[in-house]
């Protein structure tokens, strides 16, 4: 009775409200891909900024970002869906070619470094051919928390949370939540070592 309630509940649901709802959705529906449009045009207006203008470059990542730290740093070339949903701490870096698939939520703490050609994706598909013709999408959140640095060439899946003091080695995809105070490696990521938070 339940998931009969529930799909007649998602049957009077806009493509949009789906999504925010962590439903599937259409991702060609007009609504949902609007929603790239500010991310589009802020992007392309950040990317263009010349990494001497910081005082412009940090306007253009406030306007970009639904929420932004002190000391932000976004190196080009940087994309993004939506912008809004990206909420990152202070200090924060993002190196070159960083792609934040934010079609959900995704919140990073304090002190947090991204190298260079890092994908974080809030975004799935179904594995069915007909889910795939239907362009049938899901969002899931990502969260990472403070003290963690990301490796190049590093994916982080829809849904996953990185703790505190997190090392993530460069070329891993991270499938699954990673505790506190950890160096993490390889695909999927696994910990590999412990370590010492001597911040705290």
């Amino acid at each position: 009775m339940k998931s009969f309630r529930k799909r007649k509940e998602s049957e009077d649901m806009t493509e949009a409200e789906k999504l925010d709802a962590g439903l599937e959705y259409d991702f060609w529906d007009e609504e949902v891909d609007g929603r790239k449009l500010h991310a589009l045009e802020w992007c392309q207006k950040l990317n263009a900024i010349p990494m001497q203008n910081k005082e412009e470059r940090s306007r253009a990542i406030r306007r970009l970002f639904g929420a932004v730290g002190e000391n932000a740093t976004v190196l080009p070339v940087f994309n993004c869906d939506s912008g809004t949903n990206i909420h990152v701490g202070k200090n924060f870096l993002a190196n070159y070619n960083v792609t934040i698939l934010d079609i959900a939520p995704v919140h990073i703490g304090d002190y947090v470094m991204i190298g260079p050609n890092t994908l974080i994706t809030t975004v799935n598909h179904p594995l069915n051919p007909m889910g795939r013709r239907k362009h049938l999408g899901i969002a899931k959140p990502v969260t990472i928390g403070n003290d963690v640095w990301i490796g190049g060439n590093v994916t982080i899946l829809p849904g996953v949370k990185i703790g505190n003091n997190v090392v993530v080695a460069a070329g891993a995809v991270v499938t699954k939540d990673v505790p506190d105070n950890c160096a993490v490696g390889g695909v999927p990521a696994k910990v590999i070592r412990e370590i010492v938070n001597d911040v705290e």
